[in-house]
Order: structure tokens, then sequence, then C-alpha cells
């Protein structure tokens, strides 16, 4: 073979090297930008992933109301927003830090799972709790109810037996007389009223020494005193009164006359004598004087 021939086949082999090498090179260069495109890829995945983990942990906070629960969760959303930072200044080609932060993303995720699962347990606990005191806070309301019944029951029943054991009053008469002692035709003849009235049985009023009130009122409506110290409680005001009585009352039904000296001028009219005892007006009656 010729130095000719030899030369050929150097070159030719020489060729064949640089092409076979121009092709590797082409391959390398095309997996590798293969390879940044899947790094690139992947990086973006992950950031979105981060992203979202930070917005589950806003939403997760809105749901829970246990402090110290709040307090651990923001402390992961703090940690998740500080390793999406460290992920967006990663560059892509950067495998073993992509690689870091995705084992931090499934660690994340594990913690995630857990708060999730404790939020599901409070709710639950608390729905129980809320059942709960809906259930107590009926049964009070039923039982304030019925107890509001009963009270207005008793209410009613204490009035009416107070109502039956008052005293009643009837037959209330009033005869004015002169200074003989005899009926008076004119009011300016007058010189002193009798009145006579009945204490009715009633065998559920409490017998004993009762306090009797008589009130004679003048036409003007003015009560006939003796002294502006002579009152007593009625409908909680004090009410002037003209006589006072004891009597001692036993349950039966009793008479009782009761009379006033007349000392002052008596006008023409319409007059009226009020009886009282223990706080209640217990008769009534009008007479004329002309």
């Amino acid at each position: 073979m010729n130095k000719k021939n030899l030369l050929i086949i150097a070159i030719s082999v020489l060729v064949l090297a640089l092409i076979g090498l121009t092709f590797l090179l082409f391959t390398e260069k095309k997996n590798t930008r293969e390879l940044i495109e899947e790094f690139t890829l992947e990086k973006e995945e992950l950031e979105n992933e981060y992203t979202h983990f930070a917005q589950q942990y806003d939403e997760l906070k809105i749901t829970v109301t246990n402090d110290s629960l709040s307090v651990l969760l923001e402390q992961e959303q703090v940690k998740t927003q500080r390793l999406l930072e460290e992920l967006r200044t990663v560059k892509s080609t950067n495998a073993a830090e992509i690689r870091r932060l995705k084992k931090e993303l499934a660690s994340l995720r594990k913690v995630m799972i857990s708060y999730v699962n404790q939020i599901d347990s409070l709710n639950k606990i608390n729905t129980q709790q809320k059942e709960v005191i809906a259930e107590v806070t009926r049964k009070y309301n039923a039982a304030s109810s019925q107890i509001s019944t009963l009270s207005e029951e008793k209410k009613s029943l204490t009035k009416k037996v107070s109502l039956a054991a008052q005293l009643d009053a009837t037959n209330i008469w009033i005869e004015p007389k002169n200074k003989r002692d005899k009926k008076a035709k004119k009011a300016k003849d007058v010189t002193k009223f009798t009145i006579g009235f009945t204490i009715v049985k009633n065998i559920t009023a409490v017998t004993g020494e009762r306090t009797l009130y008589i009130n004679i009122y003048k036409p003007n409506n003015e009560v006939l005193c003796k002294s502006t110290a002579n009152t007593f409680a009625y409908e909680n005001r004090s009410l002037p009164f003209s006589i006072k009585k004891y009597i001692e009352y036993d349950g039966e039904e009793q008479s009782v006359v009761v009379y006033w000296n007349v000392d002052e001028y008596l006008s023409d009219g319409t007059y009226r004598v009020d009886i009282f005892t223990d706080g209640t007006m217990i008769g009534s009656q009008k007479f004329e004087l002309n």
C-alpha cells in the first residue's frame, strides 16, 4: 500500500471520528437541554405546590379557634414561605438542591395532613359540643318555660286564695244624727255619723285581731280626718283615715258600728264611706246630705 492510500485512509478515519464526536456532542447537548427543561418544569411544579401549601394554611387558620393550634399553623406557614423563597432562588440545574426541597415538601405534606386530621377532630368535637349545648339549652328553656308557667299558676292560685281569704263588708249604712241624737235631715244639723256594716262569714280568712279603717269622704273627695298623723298604707301609698277600729275576727259573720263626731262644716252633696283592712278596700257606700 503506497503512502497516498495510507493518507486517504487516515483522513477517512479522522473524518469518521470527527463525525462521531460531533454526533456524540450533539446528542449530549440535546440530553442536557432536555434534562434542564425537565428540572425547570419540576421546579415550577414545586413552586406551585409550595404556593398552594401556603394558601392552604391561610384557609386552615380561618377554621381554627384553638390558640395553640393557630400558633403551630402560623409557624408551618412561615416555614413553607421561607422554603418557597429558597426554591425561587435555586437554579434549575441545581438538581441536588431541588431534590432537597422536594423532600422538604414531602415532610410539609405529612405535617399538613396531621394538622388537617387534628382540625377535623376538633371540628367534630366542637360540633358535638354545640349539639350538647343546643340540647341543654333546649331542655333549660323548656324547664324555664315550665317553671314560668308553674310560677304564673302559683301566682294566680295565690291571688285566688288571697282574694278568697279577704274580708268583705256588706249591708253598709250611714245615719247622720243631730245634737239630740236623732236622725238629722239637713247637713247643717249633723253633729255625728253612725256607721254600721257587717263583716261576712269567711272560713278561709285568718282569724284574730284585725284593724279596720273607715274613711268618710266629703263631696269634694276630701277625707274627714282629726289629725294629719292618722294615716295607713294602701296600694304603696299613705291614706288619711277618719276612724280606726280594732275587731277580733273569728271567721263568723260580725256586725260593726263606729261613730264620727262632726267638728267641721258639712256642705250639701254626695258623701262616701270606704272601709279598708289588710291594705284592701272591703266595702263602699254613698249617701246624700241636703
